[in-house]
């Protein structure tokens, strides 16, 4: 059930109706029936995993906080925790670890068959999961108060609209706002519906438009040209961030017609000028989320080491990033990449800085280049399944690179390159303006006229230029 299908509309329109009519608790409950319609949509499975591992969380943050003594508290925060771990191991990672144990055995001459060899993976667990890990923490740090409305909890947990691909929400910023009294706010709903319609069109005009060509070139990577693998790299990062944005966009957007707020997850990620300051604006509830409850207490554990412990802290903590992304080594590789290169950029801060300062729009736009080039490179093992098809794209890169420029195009059309390049420059330019003074606030407030020809006109580019035979959202596969 996609934001963009069908039977969501159908959900999120009856489920808003609801909303508005019933009064008090009412609401809740709801909203609670509408996330287990959601989840239950795609399998009932999902739905009990989901609902089993969040009654876990909530009882093992209760008896957290009724241990009596600081031995009994660490032991039922290490059980719950270690629990979490288990599911989201069991599910996502056992066939890789058997893999390679298997593999492992195999060079020693032992040929053993595998025990599993294939385990479905419940619907949004790897952004759950990290939801109950952060409370759990939160209440054994005594930073939250433990949540005694089971309820309450269970939507913290099961929240449709941020379900499927986060954000992945902190306790103390969500939890308050389920007990906070619903009062119903034009410009809080006109700020969904506006947001939703900016996920539609980086969803539909410029993810689904490219998704088909790219799909293509990666899942063969030995029938095409040097030219046309390097404009594929390069224009991924593009179609993930439409991709996933536009995602987070309709989540914020349709949270936000409920009277939730839920945590951004980009900021300009392109303008970035480090891999540092890049992580801090692309997925950043993640990011934020693994800073707070890997890195920090990692680094703080390594201090005696001083820099040497910082950059541990980092390579550790990226390629656990990595690893939460998919059960590969490719996605191991993709995290130490980040790692090591926030750690050369942590080295050679001080030569940059001066470099900025001497020459500050040059190195800045060098900077910015040099961090997409990173970025795009280091998605490859993001993207591909295979390490050998990635390898091969690197070489091939430069040694068939002398081929027609023709084949820049991916195949695609003259009709489909002039929208996709129009919705870009839309959308970098509408951020850029949104960044800078908040314009759909302030178009709500325009003349109604104003206000409709806009709306209007993009319903009109969404209709016109929409590819609505699509897939799935890229980050529903984590």
């Amino acid at each position: 059930m996609e934001f963009n299908s069908y039977a969501f509309i159908i959900l999120f329109s009856i489920t808003i109706l609801f909303y508005n009519i019933l009064k008090g608790n009412y609401r809740k409950y709801i909203l609670l029936l509408a996330s287990a319609v959601f989840i239950g949509y795609y399998h009932l499975a999902f739905l009990a995993v989901a609902i089993g591992l969040s009654t876990l969380t909530y009882f093992g943050a209760k008896l957290i906080s009724c241990a009596k003594t600081e031995k009994r508290q660490s032991l039922w925060f290490h059980i719950s925790v270690i629990l979490n771990l288990l599911a989201l191991g069991g599910f996502k990672y056992i066939v890789f670890i058997q893999d390679n144990i298997l593999q492992l055995i195999g060079g020693f001459g032992l040929d053993l068959p595998p025990l599993v060899n294939k385990v479905f993976l419940p619907l949004g667990i790897s952004f759950y999961v990290f939801q109950s890990i952060s409370y759990l923490i939160e209440v054994y740090w005594e930073e939250q108060e433990v949540e005694e409305n089971y309820f309450d909890f269970m939507l913290y947990m099961l929240f449709f609209m941020k379900f499927i691909s986060g954000p992945i929400e902190r306790p103390q910023d969500f939890l308050p706002q389920i007990k906070s009294k619903y009062t119903f706010n034009y410009y809080q709903v006109v700020s969904g519906l506006q947001l939703i319609g900016i996920g539609l069109f980086k969803k539909l005009v410029i993810a689904d438009r490219l998704a088909p060509y790219l799909n293509d070139i990666f899942s063969s990577v030995h029938n095409y040209s040097g030219a046309q693998l390097v404009m594929a790299t390069f224009i991924y990062p593009i179609q993930l961030y439409a991709d996933f944005s536009g995602y987070t966009d309709m989540a914020i957007g349709g949270a936000r017609i409920f009277g939730f707020e839920l945590s951004p997850n980009f900021n300009r990620p392109f303008i970035a000028k480090t891999i540092t300051d890049f992580w801090r604006r692309w997925h950043m509830s993640l990011s934020f989320w693994v800073r707070d409850y890997i890195y920090e207490p990692l680094a703080a554990s390594r201090r005696a080491w001083r820099q040497w412990g910082v950059m541990y802290a980092l390579v550790i903590t990226f390629v656990l990033l990595g690893l939460w992304h998919g059960a590969s080594w490719n996605f191991i590789i993709y995290g130490l990449i980040q790692g090591v290169v926030v750690c050369y950029e942590m080295k050679t801060s001080r030569i940059r800085n001066k470099l900025d300062k001497r020459f500050p729009k040059l190195f800045g736009i060098y900077s910015i280049l040099r961090t997409y080039i990173i970025f795009s490179l280091s998605l490859l093992f993001f993207r591909i399944e295979k390490f050998s098809d990635v390898i091969y794209m690197f070489k091939h890169s430069v040694d068939g690179i002398s081929t027609s420029f023709k084949e820049l195009n991916l195949g695609m059309n003259d009709h489909n390159i002039i929208i996709l390049f129009s919705a870009l420059l839309l959308i970098f330019v509408f951020e850029y303006f949104q960044d800078k003074s908040d314009i759909l606030s302030k178009l709500s407030k325009k003349h109604i006229i104003i206000r409709w020809t806009a709306y209007y006109c993009l319903a009109f580019i969404i209709l016109l230029c929409g590819v609505f035979d699509s897939g799935d959202f890229i980050y529903i596969q984590f």
